[in-house]
């Protein structure tokens, strides 16, 4: 393909009417997830929910492809995780007693440094996520699903429609009335969250994950409640509380010791290549199916480009929330590490534990360096929105990738979205905490903002350093040894019920799998070949719907507390 070819391709993706509906679409859901983060503390991936409304609209204005609804829903999802990013992190400093410090300039330059952050970051890792390690990512592969099935209808349609309306109904009637528990067979088992979550979406997320990668997440899971938890404290090695301490230390530093690996494993062979940029412009085939690599071709991302975005990421840091330059550039080259660990971990899973990453960088700059503690809560803020928005891009990459979408135009719409979800995150923190106080913020208050409450928890350093130092040294060796250590590690750090659900999910696919083959036993090659197929296409359609209808309601959910609470 030659250039003029290749740039009228992803600008026919990339319209004005798309950019006007995804901006519009991306200041009511990124408010809307500010406020559910803070007032909930969970926040549910606005992605299928941005596709649909992206495509209808389009629609509404004459005919519209999917990729040019692929590209819109980018721009309109982006700015829901810069959301989450600050909310899971600055409200902590506002527990602390510093709300003086904290007000909207700070919140900006957090914002914008972290959506920064992000977008170089996914323009290196791209290619190795998406087109060489072909991750699941399952809620971009849901968005493309979901798309596909609004645009052919048909069986598909009413398989991929059918189990969003289920699980949407369902939950309705946990979120919003209260028909059913959150939680399912629940124990009072010290120092473990032992039960059943009761959500489609989590077993949906275990199903489509399947295999050895859940057996990894499940062990991690047994390990740190049941091994160091529950027995350890039984038979007197440490108290519940010294053990949950371990345990977190255990998962950061597991997860920690994934990143760097995969960095220098996977990322770092590549970068003279991508420094040097390519001087053509991408092959044919890659811009035929979409996984043309933004940091190959797609994107020219020389050495003087990457330097110059770097730079004024530190320079914004530096100036704007007073990191010394040492520092700014430990966070730049930690939010790197921290972004491909999070680009994996929704690879793989569908979750996004951006405040972890944060806490990370967090602990590992406070224990070098002399920085005051709400510099710490900015820190960690800077990396939490890089890794939520890495998150995002990522899984819309994905959908991409499936759709054919050409992946220039999709990561220009992130950063016209991550940047204006930046300055409306930003916005809407200081209205609510300027109409409520920041005595409102807290376990027990009118915004719970859990996530916030850890990190100021953890402000004071690593709960037990030989833990983390120990999961350090085995998430390198695992990884560098071909094995799944971030699953490991999330199982180690995530509440068990979430890593229960997720293997009830594996566990049910594993089940429908054994069944299918008994019954086909008998059936020529052929066939049997042609309805496995089938019912693995099936399988993933409605675990994609299912997905896309609990994401959906959260969202509309979330809208819905948004009025409320501003009416109030």
């Amino acid at each position: 393909m030659d250039n003029t070819s290749g740039r009228a391709s992803w600008r026919g993706q990339l319209t004005a009417r798309g950019v006007v509906i995804g901006c519009i679409g991306c200041v009511i859901i990124t408010a809307s997830s500010a406020y559910t983060a803070l007032k909930l503390g969970a926040l549910p991936w606005p992605i299928v929910f941005a596709a649909i409304v992206s495509l209808f609209f389009l629609k509404l204005l004459g005919n519209a492809s999917l990729n040019e609804a692929n590209v819109t829903h980018t721009i309109m999802s982006a700015g829901a995780m810069v959301a989450g990013g600050l909310a899971f992190t600055i409200p902590g400093a506002w527990m602390l007693g510093y709300a003086d410090e904290v007000g909207f300039a700070q919140m900006l330059a957090v914002a914008l440094a972290g959506t920064g952050l992000g977008l170089v970051a996914t323009a290196i890792i791209h290619r190795h996520f998406i087109v060489d390690a072909d991750l699941e990512f399952p809620m971009g592969a849901s968005a493309a699903q979901t798309l596909r099935a609004t645009e052919a209808g048909g069986k598909t349609g009413r398989r991929l429609f059918a189990s969003m309306g289920l699980a949407g109904v369902y939950a309705v009637l946990r979120d919003a009335l209260g028909a059913v528990p959150a939680m399912l067979a629940a124990l009072p088992i010290p120092g473990v969250s032992f039960g059943i979550y009761n959500s489609p979406m989590m077993v949906s997320v275990g199903f489509l994950v399947g295999g050895v990668a859940v057996i990894w997440w499940f062990a991690g899971a047994l390990l740190a409640n049941f091994g160091i938890v529950v027995a350890g404290s039984t038979v007197g090695l440490w108290s519940v509380d010294a053990a949950q301490g371990i345990v977190k230390s255990l998962g950061m530093g597991l997860m920690m010791g994934a990143g760097l690996a995969v960095v220098a494993k996977d990322i770092l062979p590549q970068l003279a290549s991508i420094a040097r940029g390519v001087r053509e412009a991408g092959s044919a085939g890659d811009a035929a199916d979409g996984r043309g690599s933004l940091a190959t071709g797609s994107v020219r991302t020389d050495a003087g480009t990457f330097a110059v975005i770097v730079a004024a990421i530190v320079v914004v840091m530096c100036m704007g929330l007073g990191l010394s330059p040492l520092v700014s550039i430990v966070v730049v080259l930690l939010a790197f590490v921290t972004t491909a660990m999070s680009a994996q971990s929704c690879g793989q899973t569908g979750i996004d534990p951006m405040e972890i990453f944060g806490l990370i960088v967090l602990l590992l700059v406070s224990a070098f360096a002399q920085v005051r503690e709400v510099q710490l809560f900015f820190i960690a803020g800077v990396v939490a929105v890089a890794c939520g928005l890495a998150g995002d891009v990522m899984n819309d990459f994905k959908a991409g990738s499936i759709l054919g979408t050409d992946p220039r135009a999709q990561w220009l719409g992130q950063a016209i979205g991550g940047v204006l979800g930046a300055m409306v995150s930003a916005a809407v923190m200081m209205a609510l905490v300027t109409a409520y106080g920041p005595d409102a913020f807290g376990l027990g208050k009118e915004f719970v903002s859990a996530q916030a409450s850890v990190v100021a928890t953890m402000v004071s350093g690593i709960p037990s350093v030989p833990a983390f130092v120990i999961g350090l040294a085995a998430g390198i060796a695992l990884y560098w040894a071909g094995l799944p250590a971030m699953m490991l590690g999330l199982g180690v750090y995530l509440p068990f019920y979430m890593s229960f659900t997720a293997a009830l999910g594996a566990a049910l696919k594993w089940a429908i799998d054994r069944v299918r083959a008994a019954r086909m036993a008998g059936l020529p090659e052929s066939e049997r070949s042609a309805r496995d197929a089938d019912a693995q296409e099936a399988g993933v359609v409605i675990a994609s719907g299912v997905l896309g209808g609990e994401s959906i309601v959260g969202v509309i959910i979330a809208m819905v507390s948004v009025i409320a609470g501003l009416a109030g």
